[in-house]
């Protein structure tokens, strides 16, 4: 079973255990989100990422510079570990991660959980890549990802048991779109994929062609 199977298996559950009601506000969010048009203007295929330093699991730095100079990096920006969807996207990206790492590129995830939330989520699912901390959502919003979640949908997470602030160490209740960026060596762009709708995300097995794509175009060259 694929990744997007599996997200579709999540949201069926899930609409089958949430009351009509929060559904629908859950939906009405998403709209709104989509709404911002963010994808319209997130950082683009062909434009170039700015360098950018953030703290590991275990609190050590991780510099992007220092890992395009191995080879090119897999971006996965996530919204943290209370997040099932997200779960499922990292526990994918983790079996994937070898093929990912046989091509050549570094494998990171992103979000704006503290360090201990990030390490916690790292051991939780045994992930093998960096899991990074971007508290205040300083390198999302460099990416043009970042929304302020509405203080109905608030509730609503708040119901389901998450505290954004205690998970992110802030009251700003800013949040990156799920998104994934391929980037090449020389820090531009190659391959993104970015939805409104928290429960989409790239299937693994497309970022294995991008990385094929930019492999056999290096060749080409």
């Amino acid at each position: 079973m694929n990744l997007t199977q599996e997200l579709q298996n999540l949201l069926n559950h899930v609409a089958s255990q949430v009351p009509a009601e929060t559904l629908s506000t859950i939906g009405q969010s998403t709209q709104q989100v989509a709404d911002l048009k963010i994808d319209q203007k997130a950082l683009k295929v062909g434009e170039r990422v700015s360098n950018f330093s953030l703290p590991g699991a275990t609190g050590q730095l991780v510099e992007l510079q220092q890992l395009l100079a191995k080879g090119p990096v897999v971006i996965a920006f996530y919204r943290g570990e209370w997040c099932p969807f997200c779960n499922l996207e990292l526990r994918a990206l983790q079996n994937a991660s070898p093929e990912i790492k046989a091509l050549g590129a570094s494998l990171v995830a992103i979000s704006p959980q503290t360090p201990d939330n990030s390490l916690s989520t790292s051991e939780k699912h045994s992930l093998t890549f960096e899991v990074l901390s971007d508290v205040g959502n300083k390198v999302a919003k460099q990416f043009g990802l970042v929304y302020t979640v509405g203080e109905v949908m608030r509730a609503v997470m708040a119901s389901f048991g998450t505290d954004l602030s205690a998970s992110n160490g802030d009251d700003s209740f800013e949040l990156p779109l799920p998104a994934t960026y391929v980037i090449d060596t020389d820090g531009a762009v190659t391959f993104r994929f970015i939805d409104a709708d928290f429960t989409k995300r790239l299937d693994p097995a497309e970022i294995i062609t991008a990385l094929s794509n930019l492999q056999t175009n290096a060749v080409a060259y």
